[in-house]
């Protein structure tokens, strides 16, 4: 069975690279890999594929600038191309990037079966282009590998339990990834000047806060503070951010680092004290790590993360931020009920399709 996978940025990299090392122990399965592009800087793509161990993309597509609409319009074409000339089996696709969107409605449109990593996540704010995505995404897909129960509930209540598609909870590939890749983190030389305890790591890369003037500068003040009075904090920013932080003349007070790779953001993780991000993946990666989390956002996917205590979400407000950081420092974490499936997704997912 020939399976085609859609990839573009940094968070579907991690995924897929343990995904495609389960498809290339199966006899039933061939995977080709489409690369998008979507993130094209060397640090936040090539060096995922070198570090990981995925395979060598057998299409790489260069779309990466340009609007949502002209990015997603333009994947499209070239991966609907693709798909005439593979004629795949099926396509899959992962979370809810555009990537995602542009490979499931090629897809959908040629009437090739679609898998969806990370379906039935939902924040519930339709302001997210991601949340756009992931909704489309699922309504087009046939096979819905959900990583939580919460994911399943979500497509239940939108009424997928009537439609003649495979919804399934089949755990986070994200906590295979972690556990796999845990044992060989590195620091690194891009990590030489950050101390080995007693720091919080910070990622700030969201559209809804580096698009918003007020809610950037509310949160960099929180993270100054933060590192000024509380706990280092140690930043490896996002290309797009530095642009945004440099154009409104705003200053970082804190360790600022160039994107570093997978195995040096798990040795960050590993090492620190909390986590102050807006990421999605990054919410779950420090429950994995047993580090508690500060989200600095007004929804999250990962409802179960806050139910459990282990992550509290602050927006982007400065002091709520800061509370919420003194607060959560020195929690103890515990996963006593697999949240997320204890590690055995990306086999869970090859099963399913050997047999679709």
């Amino acid at each position: 069975m020939k399976i085609l996978t859609v990839i573009g940025a940094r968070p579907q990299f991690i995924k897929a690279s343990v995904v495609s090392k389960a498809i290339q122990n199966s006899s039933i399965l061939d995977e080709k890999i489409i690369h998008t592009g979507q993130h094209f800087d060397a640090n936040m793509s090539n060096i995922f594929f070198d570090q990981l161990g995925i395979p060598k993309p057998h299409y790489q597509l260069d779309i990466n600038s340009g609007s949502h609409g002209s990015m997603t319009g333009r994947m499209l074409e070239q991966i609907e191309e693709i798909c005439l000339a593979e004629q795949p089996d099926r396509l899959m696709v992962y979370g809810d990037t555009n990537s995602t969107l542009a490979g499931a409605l090629a897809a959908a449109k040629l009437h090739i079966p679609v898998a969806h990593i990370e379906a039935g996540l939902r924040s519930f704010n339709m302001q997210m282009p991601e949340e756009i995505n992931r909704i489309l995404t699922d309504q087009v897909s046939d096979i819905l590998f959900c990583p939580t129960d919460t994911a399943v509930s979500n497509l239940k209540n939108e009424g997928f339990d009537k439609k003649p598609v495979q919804v399934l909870n089949v755990g986070d590939v994200m906590q295979d990834s972690s556990l796999f890749f845990s044992e060989r983190a590195v620091k690194g030389s891009s990590l030489v000047d950050v101390p080995n305890e007693g720091f919080i790591v910070a990622t700030l890369h969201r559209a809804e806060n580096t698009d918003d003037a007020n809610r950037l500068k509310s949160i960099i003040e929180a993270l100054n503070y933060i590192h000024e009075h509380i706990r280092p904090v140690v930043l490896p920013l996002h290309p797009r951010t530095q642009k945004v932080v440099k154009s409104l003349g705003l200053e970082l007070k804190m360790s600022v680092l160039e994107p570093v790779g997978y195995l040096e953001m798990i040795w960050l993780l590993k090492h620190c004290d909390a986590v102050v991000s807006d990421s999605g993946g990054v919410q779950k990666e420090a429950f994995f790590f047993k580090k508690p989390c500060v989200t600095m956002r007004d929804q999250t996917e990962w409802v179960e993360l806050i139910e459990h205590g282990v992550n509290v979400l602050a927006g982007a407000d400065t002091q709520k931020i800061i509370q919420c950081t003194e607060a959560m420092l020195g929690k103890t974490i515990e996963d006593p009920l697999s949240l997320y499936g204890g590690g055995h997704a990306s086999q869970n997912i090859v099963n399913v399709l050997e047999k679709a």
